[in-house]
C-alpha cells in the first residue's frame, strides 16, 4: 500500500490549536505513542538523551500555565508534554561504567536539545494522525529556569519545547510559508536580492497584516498604538520578539546552561 498520499494528507492537515475540548486522552495510548516516536526519530549517537515530563495534573497545569504565560490553551488541553534535554542519564550511566565524563559541555546541550526537538515533532505528527490536535510553547525557552526547577529537572537536563495535546474545538486555516524559491537552494546559497525579498515577502506580508489586524479589535489597536505599519514592524516590535527583551533573555539562557552544567566539559 502506498502511504505516501496519506503522509502527504497528515502534512497538509497539520494546524497549531490553541483551542480545545475538555475530553481527555487514554494514559495508555499517551505512553505508547510517545513510546513508538522515540524508536521511529532519530538519535545522535543513538544515547536518547531526551526525556519526557508528562502533566495531566490540573493544579500543576494551572501552575505551568503561569510559567506559559497565562496562555488559557494550557488549560483547556487535557495534556502538557515537556520536552527535555538530557544528559544527566547519560552521565550517570557513564559513571556507573568508570567511562570518562563527557556530555556536560554546550555542544552537548545542542545535541540533547536538537534531539528533542526532532523526537517532539515526531510525537507531534503521531498525535496528529490521530487527529489530536498540537500546539509548540515557545514559551518554554524564556520560563526554562522555572519550568526546570518546578519539574525537578536534576543537573544536565533542561526543558527544550512543550507541547500542548488534546481534542482540538476549532479549526483554524492552515498558515501560510514562504514560497519555495525564498528557502530552497540548489548546490549553494542564493543570495537574494532586495527585489527576490519584495517579491518572496510580498502575499506574506499581505497575509499575515490581514490576519492580524481583522482577527482583533484589540491587536488592530496595538500596532496603531505602537505605530505598526508592517508585518516586519511587528515581529520586532515591543509587542513581538522585542530585541531588547531577547538581549536579555539570551544572556539569563547562557547563564543557566552554564549554571545547570552546559559549560565545562569537566563539571561534576
Amino acid at each position: 500500500m502506498d502511504l505516501a498520499p496519506a503522509f502527504d494528507r497528515l502534512m497538509a492537515s497539520h494546524r497549531s490549536i490553541r483551542s480545545f475540548k475538555p475530553d481527555p486522552i487514554d494514559p495508555a495510548e499517551v505512553d505508547r505513542l510517545l513510546h513508538a516516536a522515540l524508536h521511529g526519530t532519530s538519535s545522535s549517537g543513538n544515547l536518547n538523551m531526551v526525556s519526557v515530563v508528562k502533566t495531566a495534573d490540573a493544579e500543576r497545569k494551572a501552575h505551568l500555565c503561569e510559567l506559559h504565560g497565562g496562555q488559557p490553551m494550557v488549560l483547556q488541553a487535557p495534556l502538557l508534554l515537556t520536552f527535555c534535554a538530557d544528559t544527566f542519564r547519560t552521565r550517570e550511566w557513564l559513571a556507573l561504567r568508570g567511562a570518562r565524563p563527557g556530555f556536560a559541555d554546550f555542544v552537548s546541550w545542542h545535541t540533547a536539545a536538537f534531539d528533542a526537538m526532532i523526537f517532539a515533532q515526531t510525537v507531534a505528527l503521531a498525535f496528529e494522525s490521530r487527529g489530536l490536535g498540537i500546539c509548540y510553547m515557545g514559551t518554554t525557552l524564556f520560563s526554562m529556569r522555572a519550568i526546570a526547577d518546578f519539574l525537578e529537572l536534576p543537573p544536565q537536563c533542561l526543558p527544550a519545547t512543550t507541547l500542548v495535546v488534546g481534542w482540538p474545538d476549532e479549526a483554524p486555516p492552515q498558515r501560510d510559508r514562504l514560497p519555495r524559491q525564498a528557502w530552497i537552494h540548489d548546490e549553494r546559497y542564493q543570495r537574494p536580492s532586495r527585489d527576490d525579498i519584495e517579491e518572496r515577502f510580498r502575499d506574506r506580508e499581505a497575509r499575515g497584516r490581514a490576519r492580524y489586524m481583522e482577527s482583533s479589535p484589540e491587536m488592530a489597536q496595538l500596532w496603531r498604538d505602537h505605530g505598526i505599519t508592517s508585518l516586519a514592524q511587528y515581529y520586532t516590535s515591543r509587542i513581538k520578539y522585542d530585541p531588547d527583551r531577547f538581549a536579555v533573555f539570551s544572556a539569563e539562557i547562557e547563564a543557566l546552561l552554564r549554571e545547570r552544567g552546559f559549560g565545562v566539559a569537566s563539571a561534576p
